[in-house]
């Protein structure tokens, strides 16, 4: 890990860092929440995401089930308890969160282009080659996509995906392999942070605590690791 010193996080920013999915349905990506006041999740198409309030809330894995519906299959973050009755686990993995330091050096990048609507076809393919994590057909508008085009062909991406208040993640970091090791990825993500910051939000990323090449990458360029958190995929009751 790098020796940047985090910057300033306040008890707020712990509580919106610590539910990250909630605080951006809840907040400025509530125009896109389905749900109430217990559980809420993202259009099918757009991402795949349920956000839980607060385990704690009596009712709550009713809600859970009632939104996503029977023997449905959803995944979840910050829970380790034990399952309700009629609940079944099915795998789950380790996960890091990251946030930007004072050692960040943010910069746009004069090769990247916006990608839009236009360019989902394309953005969903370089995901498939890639597998940098979940992005559906419509997840381009969750925030700000872009790219890097070589002889016409979309060789590199990164973007805004979870928006908590103060706070926007960057995701879909990919590169195909045969222009990798020229710091497309780099360029992308300060690219992104960049903008990020331009409007007042601060930024952070998240990944496979097992992607050791990717967090280290990251850390590099001035971000740290802030926690470790523990994800796992569930069928609801049928």
């Amino acid at each position: 890990m790098t020796d940047a010193p985090v910057l300033e996080l306040s008890p707020a920013d712990a509580v919106v860092l610590d539910n990250a999915a909630w605080h951006s349905l809840a907040g400025p990506h509530a125009r896109f929440a389905i749900g109430g006041d217990l559980v809420r999740r993202y259009p099918a198409e757009v991402a795949p995401f349920v956000a839980v309030r607060t385990w704690d809330a009596p009712g709550v894995w009713d809600a859970l089930s009632d939104l996503v519906g029977p023997g449905a299959e959803v995944g979840l973050t910050g829970y380790e308890g034990p399952l309700p009755e009629g609940w079944q686990y099915l795998g789950g993995g380790d996960g890091v969160q990251l946030v930007e330091t004072s050692a960040l050096r943010a910069r746009p990048d004069d090769e990247a282009v916006e990608l839009g609507a236009d360019d989902a076809a394309d953005m969903l393919a370089i995901v498939e080659r890639n597998q940098p994590g979940p992005f559906r057909p419509r997840t381009y508008e969750l925030g700000r996509y872009i790219g890097i085009h070589r002889a016409g062909r979309l060789v590199a991406m990164a973007g805004e995906r979870l928006h908590p208040t103060g706070w926007t993640e960057i995701s879909a970091v990919s590169v195909d392999s045969e222009h990798r090791r020229q710091g497309l990825a780099s360029r992308l993500v300060l690219d992104v942070a960049f903008h990020i910051q331009q409007r007042g939000d601060r930024a952070m990323m998240h990944a496979a605590a097992t992607n050791t090449g990717a967090i280290s990458a990251y850390e590099r360029l001035g971000f740290t690791l802030r926690r470790r958190n523990r994800f796992a995929a569930v069928r609801t009751p049928a």
